[in-house]
């Protein structure tokens, strides 16, 4: 990938159809964006699970457009996509033939069933360590053609069923769908749900050597097809690292909660410990498609490890309580249990929202993440700095929703003009073309404040570098350009490298 900001937008929901997005990144964002993580685009785009669960993976929806769509955008811009590990529809033509005929079909081995995983039975007690994103068993019984039932490995929902992904079944689909990535111009692919995919008894079956083993090998048969490979663990911030060793890039999932906290609490105490260790083959975000991680910055207690978090209990309380808070409840509304179709480790809310809709300190939130070593990855809500949509939540019922707004082409230009989306956008240009970007990284030491962060990019003779105070969340942006230094405390005052402005 290049090093420049992502764009993270699923294409129905913010352009239409893939020409579409085309349009948008080599127009109104041009200059903005080096890349874009198409999210899934697949038949179907509107399943059980807004497009993560496929019917057929190799093919594009064509109510979006065709793969010669998806070519045309990865000749401006390194096109990542999703290749979903874990599962694929109830509905597909492979599990469809499962049912039908049982052992007999010719996709038995595809999926997974529990007496695969447990060949000895299984107990109460082996059931109770498996990690369950879901507050339910990953189990659905169903019930073949001649009237047999068998029990299905479904991690996320029963429309999701789990793949064998070490059976030769399971290697030739995965296989097949990284063949017509590469046929198709895509860069980079993001392993989702690969964390569940391994299922070892008396484990949790996430993320267990044998996960990790797993992972590499996927990672090694994606590089010989000339792709990136970004892991999607939501876990411990330890596992992080150990992931980060063997794949090209990692998400930074635990920034969101530290930024958060840090502006909450205003000190940079505990963010200022992340950004020392954390992982620098990192994809940066604030927001995605999914929730807020809490997870990522609490204590390990997968298999009883207990490892600490970083942030302790009572700050993650305070962080969970903060952002209900800061969005007036309407967070609350899609969290939990409360809402079908959500993870139990994550908060469902925009980060405008999340912070109030305080809008400076929103930005500097932005600033911290393009700052920070890595790719930053800009959801396409929150390059829109979007507000929870609380009328499709009721809509659909499903608390991801909240987050997940369809534009449409008016909405889209009306927000493009809005100042705190065009302070991002020229913040994003900044980013993308400053030469010191492309050098070397360095957190300034602490000083009397505990408030203030100060970190600085220098590379080919420039440098930027970026002070926040979180407690008065004010930013300031120096950087040199020519031999000259400036200093800018407005993202607006940013020059387009670009130009000769």
């Amino acid at each position: 990938m290049l090093n420049q900001a992502q764009l993270i937008a699923y294409t129905d929901r913010l352009a239409g159809d893939l020409q579409g997005l085309g349009a948008l990144l080599t127009g109104p964002l041009e200059g903005a964006f080096g890349g874009v993580h198409i999210l899934p685009f697949f038949d179907p785009i509107d399943g059980a699970d807004a497009g993560f669960d496929p019917i057929d993976h190799r093919t594009v929806d064509q109510r979006l457009g065709t793969w010669d769509d998806v070519r045309a955008i990865a000749t401006t811009h390194a096109v990542m996509a999703d290749l979903i590990v874990n599962h694929i529809s109830a509905r597909s033509p492979q599990f469809q033939d499962f049912l039908a005929k049982g052992a007999a079909s010719a996709h038995a081995e595809l999926f997974l069933t529990l007496d695969r995983v447990f060949p000895d039975g299984v107990t109460e007690t082996l059931l109770g360590k498996l990690y369950r994103p879901r507050p339910w068993l990953p189990l659905t019984p169903v019930q073949l053609a001649d009237r047999t039932r068998r029990v299905m490995w479904t991690t996320f929902t029963s429309e999701q069923i789990d793949i064998d992904v070490r059976s030769a079944a399971g290697t030739a689909y995965l296989d097949a769908i990284l063949d017509r990535f590469a046929e198709h111009g895509i860069a980079a692919v993001r392993l989702d749900a690969v964390g569940y995919a391994i299922k070892t008894p008396g484990t949790s079956s996430f993320m267990t050597e044998e996960t990790l083993d797993f992972i590499g090998d996927l990672t090694a048969r994606a590089r010989s097809r000339g792709m990136e490979v970004l892991v999607e663990v939501h876990g411990h911030w330890q596992r992080q690292q150990a992931i980060a060793e063997r794949v090209d890039l990692v998400y930074d999932f635990a920034l969101p909660p530290l930024v958060l906290h840090s502006l909450y609490a205003g000190t940079a105490r505990r963010l200022r410990r992340w950004c020392e260790i954390r992982p620098r083959n990192a994809v940066t975000v604030l927001d995605t498609h999914d929730g807020i991680g809490v997870v990522d910055v609490g204590p390990d207690t997968v298999d009883g490890v207990g490892r600490p978090g970083l942030l302790d209990a009572e700050e993650i309380d305070h962080l969970v309580e903060g952002i209900h808070e800061h969005s007036r409840g309407t967070s609350r509304l899609a969290t939990g249990v409360v809402a079908s179709n959500v993870d139990l480790y994550q908060v469902n809310c925009t980060y405008l929202d999340a912070l109030g809709g305080d809008e400076d300190a929103y930005l500097l939130a932005r600033t911290l993440q393009v700052f920070l070593p890595g790719i930053p990855q800009i959801y396409y809500v929150g390059l829109l700095a979007g507000r929870n949509d609380v009328d499709l939540l009721h809509a659909t019922g499903v608390g991801r929703d909240i987050n997940r707004h369809d534009y449409d082409e008016e909405e889209v230009a009306r927000d493009l003009e809005r100042p705190v989306v065009r302070r991002l956008l020229a913040l994003l240009r900044f980013r993308n073309h400053h030469p010191a970007f492309d050098g070397a990284w360095a957190l300034e030491p602490a000083g009397d404040d505990d408030a203030v962060l100060t970190m600085r990019w220098s590379g080919h003779g420039e440098v930027a570098a970026l002070t926040v105070d979180l407690r008065r969340r004010t930013i300031a942006v120096t950087f040199t350009r020519d031999g000259r230094e400036h200093t800018v405390d407005d993202l607006a005052d940013l020059p387009d490298p670009r130009t000769d402005r």
